[in-house]
């Protein structure tokens, strides 16, 4: 059967965590800015899904396949990582250096990767800056605007808590997939396994920092009128925060220690 057992799961991710910090540095920024290119094309079909439709739901049922790409190449998500890589370290697998150079090689390879996939479809959907929004456009300046200046509204102790918590429960749906992806030994059983909790997130509007890191700067090149500062300040930062709470405390400890033996 191709299904494994949690004790041999949670090996897997101990030694994909040690793997993660051993990469070269050129070859994290590679993968990392591979991977939200991947995550920007599954945005975009997912919010073109939901503005055509009508049923946001739609899109939510078809963004999962950019995460399992990911996951299937074996490239680098910083979300993943927050589970793994701190996990190897707790273990001794891994050591903080290994860990600090791992999340910052591949934060600046998403950052890299996400920009130049704004850049590209925000020139596809605004026929290079020369008509007004489309659906889809708009779609993506309205996220946006929501996930940054409705949280400056809130004040910053509220909205920044508020972009915090939903880090935290992005990313223990997040990394809960990423896990999932190892229950199986078979390409089918891990696709089945990743989908639902990825598209769980994209429904319920969970901030996700490493799709950020694409669909803010695209809604800002299309005209949303939020700055860097809104960008990193009421999002970015708060959200990746988030992400590494959700991911190892919400996932990776307690798999940890409900099935290591020793």
């Amino acid at each position: 059967m191709s299904y494994v057992a949690p004790p041999t799961v949670v090996d897997s991710m101990l030694d994909a965590g040690e793997t993660k910090t051993q990469h070269s540095s050129g070859q994290l920024v590679l993968r990392a800015a591979f991977s939200v290119m991947l995550l920007a094309g599954a945005t975009v079909l997912a919010i073109t899904a939901a503005q055509e439709t009508g049923i946001d739901l739609i899109g939510a049922l078809l963004f999962p396949m950019g995460l399992v790409i990911v996951v299937l190449l074996n490239v680098e998500l910083l979300t993943g990582n927050f589970a793994l890589v701190p996990l190897a370290v707790v273990h001794r697998q891994a050591n903080m250096k290994g860990l600090l150079r791992n999340f910052g090689w591949v934060l600046l390879g998403h950052l890299l990767g996400g920009v130049f996939a704004a850049t590209m479809f925000a020139a596809l959907l605004s026929r290079w800056w020369t008509t007004d929004p489309d659906n889809v456009a708009q779609g993506i300046i309205d996220m946006t605007i929501t996930k940054t200046l409705e949280y400056q509204e809130l004040g910053y102790l509220a909205g920044a808590g508020l972009a915090l918590l939903s880090g935290i429960l992005c990313n223990w749906l997040v990394a809960l997939g990423v896990v999932l992806g190892m229950t199986s030994s078979s390409t089918a059983g891990k696709i089945m396994a990743i989908w639902p909790p990825i598209a769980a997130f994209f429904a319920l509007g969970l901030e996700h920092s490493v799709v950020n890191l694409f669909l803010l700067p695209a809604g800002m090149m299309l005209g949303a009128p939020v700055s860097i500062d809104d960008w990193w300040l009421w999002n970015q930062i708060p959200v990746l925060l988030g992400n590494l709470i959700g991911g190892f405390f919400l996932i990776a400890l307690p798999l940890y220690f409900a099935h290591r033996k020793n």
